[in-house]
This record gives C-alpha cells, sequence and structure tokens, in this order.
C-alpha cells in the first residue's frame, strides 16, 4: 500500500517505512542524527534557520475550486498550478531512492466528519510529528485506510526562488484540485499541523460544521467551555486544568450535534513551563515526546525552558494519552461557555467581562491580543494584534462566514460568552504586572460554575464592557482597569488608543452596524 502510494505520487523508492510506531520512529531518528535523546526520554531536536511557521511562503493553488471561494490576500496568496506543478515533479524527483516514512491518520474524532491525511516524509521526525498529532486508526481502519489528503514533506529540498517562482527557499502549497499538500525547505514541524488544519477549515463549513482555532475542556456535569485565543494567551493552560477532562488543546470542530477535536495529540508551547503553573504539560515530556528547540543544561541535561536563545516558539509534541485527564474519543456535548483570551499588553482591557451576541460577534472578528516590546525586533512598546476568528492565518474562506457560523451556535445553543484578558492589569507592559494565574484559573472557575453571574455588574464606558465587581478569590480592586491605574489621564489616553486600534481594524470587515456599534466608543 505505501509503495503504491508513492508511486502514485511519482516517488520511486525501495526503503519505505509505513506506520510506525513511536519506538521505532524514534530509534530511526537517532540512527539518521535527526536529534539526540534528553535524559526524560523525549527526542529533541534544532529546527534550524525556521522556528516558527513561514505565512509569506505559504501558498494555495488558484484553479476552478479555489478561485471563487478562498479569501485571497496577503494570507491566502494564490499561486499557478503550473508552478506547483513544475515544482512538485522536482521535489518528488529529489526523493527518489531516499528512504521515505510514510504515517497514515485521521482528522476530527467525530468519524461523520473525518479526513484522512497520508503523510510522506523524508525525515523520521516529521513522521513521528504525524504520529503523534494525527488520530491513529486501528489495525482495521488501516487495512481499508483511503486518504483525502497527501502531504508530501521534505525539509531538506531547498527551492530557487528565481526558479521556483516562489519567495524563498521554503514553500508551503495546497493544491485542493489535486488534493496535495507540498512542505520544503523548513524543517519546522507546525507547517505540517497547520497546513492540515487550513484544508479542515476550507471543507467542514459545507457540512455545516464550524472549524475552531480554539481548545476545549468538559467537566462532571457533562459541561464543555471552549477557549480561543492566540499564541501566548493562555489557550493551552487554562484547558488543561486537573478538575476537567481536555478534549483537545488547538483545533476542533462544532458541529449541530456536538463539539470534537481534530488531533490526537497536542503541540504545546514550552517557553517558560514549570513543574508549578503547568504539570500536566510538564509531566507529557517524557519518553517518545518530540522537543524542538529547547536548550539543554550541557551539565545536567535538564531542559532549560525558561532560555530563548534558540527560540521562544520552543514546542513539545505528544500523544494526547499522555495528560492525565482527557476524553477519548475527543467528543463532548454542545459548549455551555465560550471564553475569548486576550493578553492585553496595553492593561486596559478588564481582566474578565461579560459579552453579549453582538459584542462577541466583534471580539471574535476583532482576535485582539498585543505584543510585548523586546520580543521582537523593532518592538519597543505593546503592539495590538488583530487575527479574525482567532485563527486568521489559517482560514482560507472569508472570516465572516466563521463569524456568520458562530453567531447561529450561540443563538441556538443559548451559550454565554466572556472576554477574559491574561495580559496586564494596575497599567500597561512595563508599569503594570502581567495578573497572575491563579487570578485567572479563579475567574474561569467562577464562569464555569455561574458565580460570577451573581456579581453586580457595570459598564466600561469606552470599551463598552459588563465588568463584575466582585470574583471570589480575586482582589476587587483588579478587576475595573480605570480604579487600578495610578494615573486617570495616562488610562484614558491609553485606552482610546487601543479603541481607535479596534475601530480601524473592524472596518476591515462587512459587518452589520448593531456589531460595530458594540465596539469600543470613539473619543
Amino acid at each position: 500500500m505505501a509503495l503504491l502510494a508513492l508511486e502514485k505520487c511519482g516517488i520511486i523508492s525501495q526503503n519505505i517505512y509505513h506506520n510506525l510506531d513511536t519506538d521505532s520512529l524514534v530509534r530511526l531518528a537517532l540512527n539518521n542524527n535527526e536529534g539526540k535523546l534528553n535524559k526524560t526520554g523525549a527526542l529533541l531536536i534544532n529546527t534550524g534557520e525556521y522556528t516558527g511557521r513561514a505565512p509569506n511562503d505559504r501558498f494555495i493553488v488558484l484553479d476552478d475550486i479555489t478561485k471563487d471561494e478562498v479569501n485571497w490576500g496577503k494570507i491566502n496568496k494564490p499561486i499557478s498550478e503550473e508552478i506547483f506543478s513544475n515544482l512538485f515533479k522536482k521535489v518528488t524527483k529529489y526523493l527518489n531512492d531516499k528512504t521515505i516514512y510514510v504515517f497514515d491518520g485521521f482528522l476530527g474524532a467525530d468519524k461523520k466528519y473525518q479526513m484522512g491525511f497520508r503523510t510522506i516524509c523524508e525525515m523520521a521526525t516529521s513522521s513521528l510529528f504525524a504520529h503523534h498529532m494525527l488520530i491513529r486508526p486501528s489495525e482495521e481502519e488501516l487495512s481499508s485506510f483511503k486518504e483525502d489528503f497527501t502531504i508530501i514533506c521534505a525539509p531538506n529540498f531547498k527551492c530557487d526562488p528565481s526558479i521556483d517562482k516562489v519567495n524563498s527557499s521554503a514553500a508551503i502549497i495546497i493544491n485542493f484540485t489535486r488534493k496535495i499538500i507540498l512542505i520544503v525547505g523548513t524543517r519546522y514541524s507546525g507547517e505540517i499541523k497547520k497546513s492540515m488544519f487550513s484544508v479542515m477549515n476550507f471543507y467542514l463549513p459545507k457540512k455545516d460544521v464550524l472549524p475552531m482555532h480554539c481548545s476545549a475542556n468538559i467537566g462532571k456535569d457533562n459541561d464543555v467551555c471552549i477557549f480561543f485565543g492566540l499564541s501566548g494567551t493562555g489557550k493551552t493552560t487554562l484547558s488543561s486544568e486537573p478538575n476537567r477532562m481536555l478534549i483537545g488543546d488547538d483545533e476542533h470542530g462544532y458541529s449541530k450535534e456536538n463539539v470534537f477535536n481534530f488531533e490526537g495529540g497536542c503541540y504545546a508551547k514550552t517557553y517558560n513551563l514549570s513543574k508549578e503553573k503547568e504539570p500536566e504539560i510538564f509531566s507529557a515530556i517524557k519518553e517518545g515526546t518530540l522537543v524542538e528547540n529547547v536548550v539543554e543544561n550541557p551539565l545536567t541535561g535538564d531542559f532549560i525552558f525558561n532560555d530563548k536563545s534558540i527560540s521562544e516558539n520552543s514546542r513539545a509534541s505528544y500523544p494526547i494519552d499522555y495528560l492525565p485527564s482527557f476524553v477519548i474519543p475527543s467528543v463532548g456535548p454542545k459548549p455551555k461557555t465560550i471564553i475569548f483570551l486576550s493578553a492585553d499588553a496595553f492593561g486596559v482591557l478588564p481582566p474578565v467581562s461579560k459579552l453579549n451576541l453582538n459584542q462577541a460577534m466583534y471580539y471574535f472578528i476583532s482576535g485582539y491580543t498585543s505584543k510585548l516590546s523586546g520580543t521582537e525586533k523593532g518592538v519597543v512598546e505593546p503592539e495590538a494584534t488583530f487575527s479574525s476568528c482567532f485563527g486568521e492565518p489559517f482560514l482560507p474562506l472569508n472570516p465572516v462566514v466563521y463569524a456568520k457560523m458562530l453567531k447561529e451556535r450561540i443563538i441556538n445553543d443559548n451559550v454565554k460568552v466572556y472576554l477574559v484578558n491574561t495580559g496586564w492589569i494596575n497599567g500597561q507592559y512595563g508599569q503594570g504586572e502581567r495578573i497572575p494565574l491563579k487570578y485567572t484559573r479563579a475567574i474561569v472557575t467562577s464562569i464555569l460554575n455561574g458565580e460570577i453571574e451573581k456579581s453586580e455588574f457595570i459598564k466600561d464606558p469606552i470599551f463598552n464592557l459588563e465588568i463584575p465587581l466582585y470574583i471570589e478569590n480575586v482582589p476587587q480592586d483588579i478587576l475595573v482597569p480605570e480604579k487600578a491605574w495610578k494615573n486617570h489621564d495616562e488610562y484614558i489616553k491609553t485606552s482610546h488608543h487601543l479603541a481607535s486600534l479596534f475601530n480601524k481594524n473592524i472596518n476591515k470587515y462587512s459587518l452589520e452596524e448593531e456589531i460595530i456599534n458594540e465596539g469600543p466608543k470613539k473619543k
């Protein structure tokens, strides 16, 4: 079967490994010098030049399927079938006679909406990542496996931009007609994950399923909570809760019947990881886990998780069953609660606020968080970052399509929606402090057990948000930013600045007036 799969793609190889287990892939990766074994048993790799996604190198083939459906622009950049075909031929020729690692798996824990992905990789570590992140088929499922999409991953192939007509030595190209994803020139594992996610985001709305960049967990009363948030906002941390079962940490579908995880594993950020703050993730770094771009102590062999000299985007990939509390299959009932997470470095969003329906649409379309000074070259003060639906880089369709689907779900399922600021309080970055995790956990607990609704609420005059005045185990003096800041004039100035950025961003979308009016007030 594996040989036929390769021949179908024009790859001729006599040395094919098909659907290997974790131990075998780790052993082969070590034999190939792709990484080294850490004292935890985890396989440590350095992804080289690319330690994160390469958005400027991502393309979608412009053809009859995509031309009128894809939301073309800076994120979804078109490329011709001719350019794709020429590059595809070069890559498959390059892979001829090389050792090839094939892994077959599924995305979508609800089999009604499941898609099969065949990954064809030149590196054992890429196949190990696919093994961890895809839902692993049973022996019976493997015997009748049929792929819906094929991923060809050749990190050591380097494009020639002048000849191959791409932007650099790397390229990530999705071809919806040929149902192929081509990933070359980058060893960063996240390209595999997010390319598959983009495919799901294209197809599932056609099946009346909302694909979501979110985590989800479920409580003892069968109550599901969804956490939307960009990188660094606490999505994975807050959903990994000892008193609740994890459905998934990053990608889900929301159908008219349920919420279901797309993946069979987790891809957690490890920068500043600690056993005390994130024990579930910390304990998952063990034998078989794939760890990217983490520095080791040369004397003890311990991971130094707060060392960002390689990358602040260090990661660990592991199967979901490495966690102590999880749901298998990763499916739960329709949600009762949705939480939007924003790490506001301006320090003017309240730690928690309750959203009405139109506010939920406004903040979902906005997808706000902020970059911090010093985290990127040239960033000298907090910068607002807007990513529609909290996942714009992975959305082939217009973001309004996904927002309308969420609105319908919120109405039909009577879902409560909250905005939680996991960023700064008592002032902006450099003046105030980041809200302690214990307070954010207390806020989430109050939301999930319904205690927050017993509080008195006041309306923020600038951001138009409903703010509770009491949350158990959270200091009252931090709940209302206007009162928490020492310099009131500076608070007003900073609030109006962020509000203007929200208003400028939202104007990019064709939205109803009632949604626009529920956003921050214009000065």
